[in-house]
């Protein structure tokens, strides 16, 4: 970790400081060019090889591309970052450059449905060991493994995972944690032992619905290996969508605090709504693990599922009479967004494996945007009502 006592939405408006010089751009570059020229022969080979510092061919590197991982670098106290065309290209390139074939991966029950489709239809396929656990079953997460892999909050059920337990029972092994739905702004998951940290980019870190990223931050040494294997799978990330990015990180802090201002006064108002039979949310009290919730993260999200009676009939219904809020995949964006995960984003999962994991027929998954709240509930109020 690097210590660095400015807040987070300092940091991600600033970054780390320029090197000194007079007439710096405000605003990053975009950086299109896809090689780099030099003067001799040596000096691009031994830049090549990492002897010289400097640019040869933008799958190696880009500075567009560099600055966005040096920022969430800078947000997760990280000593390095590196940027992906996606989150999905981050959290691949990572897990294939830390197992090899007979290593154990042990991974949280609850998953992102396209990181569970990447473990069984790839990692295990290539003898990786697998097992999945509890997020909540602290116990279970003893078992020696050469990788441990949770989210922070997990997707779409919202358990949080305690870090500092899984950290201090990770051995000889990494734990990498997918902090996608808190953002570095609520927690920053290296300071409670985790090793690395990857985002989906295109969600919260982003925030406008208008990029497909991902980034990968840690210590030099484990983001080099990452690096190293992302040269050789070829994810990288363009310059443009990097710089859309940037600018997009420039307002994180303020969004994220209007996220979880807006989910806490949604979220109350479901709660207490007769059509809605359960609200998964860490900011109620009722919620299994706001205690945790409260102790990790430094606000409760803006992300939450809402379980509509009547089952799935209920839940399509529901989404049907919603007109504000955009039935559409992703999240994390300034507009609500609403979906169904079991025929979504969880797809790949068995019926059997969906209820295992708590994911029922008429669970709808909220992405809360920054509207105006009263503008938000009184458009769940409206479908509510039709029900």
């Amino acid at each position: 970790m690097i210590d660095d006592q400015r807040g987070p939405a300092t940091r991600a408006i600033h970054g780390r400081p320029a090197p000194a010089g007079r007439g710096q751009p405000l605003v990053q570059p975009i950086v299109s060019a896809t090689t780099f020229a030099f003067e001799t022969a040596d000096e691009l080979g031994r830049t090549m090889a990492g002897e010289l510092p400097g640019h040869t061919y933008s799958r190696l590197a880009n500075p567009t591309v560099e600055e966005v991982g040096r920022v969430c670098a800078e947000l997760e106290g990280a000593q390095d970052g590196q940027a992906f065309s996606s989150g999905m290209a981050a959290i691949a390139t990572t897990l294939l450059s830390l197992l090899r074939p007979g290593d154990r991966l042990l991974a949280a029950t609850q998953l992102y449905g396209n990181t569970y489709s990447l473990i069984e239809r790839h990692l295990r396929p290539f003898g990786i060991d697998v097992a999945y656990v509890d997020a909540t079953d602290l116990l279970a997460w003893e078992k020696p493994a050469r990788v441990l892999y949770a989210e922070t909050i997990a997707n779409p059920g919202f358990p949080v995972a305690d870090l500092g337990a899984l950290a201090q029972r990770k051995g000889e092994g990494l734990l990498v944690v997918d902090n996608t739905f808190a953002s570095p702004v609520l927690c920053r998951p290296l300071e409670h032992g985790a090793d690395l940290v990857c985002h989906s980019a295109t969600k919260y870190l982003n925030g406008h619905h208008d990029v497909t990223a991902g980034v990968v931050c840690g210590s030099r040494e484990l983001v080099g290996r990452v690096r190293d294997t992302l040269t050789d799978l070829g994810g990288v990330l363009d310059p443009f969508p990097a710089y859309l990015l940037r600018r997009g990180l420039k307002t994180l802090g303020l969004r994220v605090a209007r996220h979880c201002e807006n989910a806490l006064v949604l979220a109350t108002f479901l709660d207490q709504h007769p059509a809605v039979e359960r609200v998964h949310y860490a900011g109620l009290p009722g919620f299994p693990q706001h205690e945790l919730a409260r102790r990790q993260l430094d606000g409760f999200g803006g992300m939450m599922a809402v379980e509509i009676a009547g089952g799935r009939e209920g839940g399509e219904r529901f989404m049907n009479g919603l007109g504000l809020a955009a039935r559409a995949t992703s999240l994390g964006g300034v507009e609500t967004v609403v979906h169904h995960p079991a025929s979504t984003s969880h797809r790949h999962y068995p019926p059997e494996r969906l209820a295992e994991i708590g994911i029922s027929p008429g669970l709808v998954r909220v992405s809360v945007g920054c509207e105006d709240a009263a503008d938000i509930v009184a458009d769940f109020a409206r479908a509510l009502a039709r029900l």
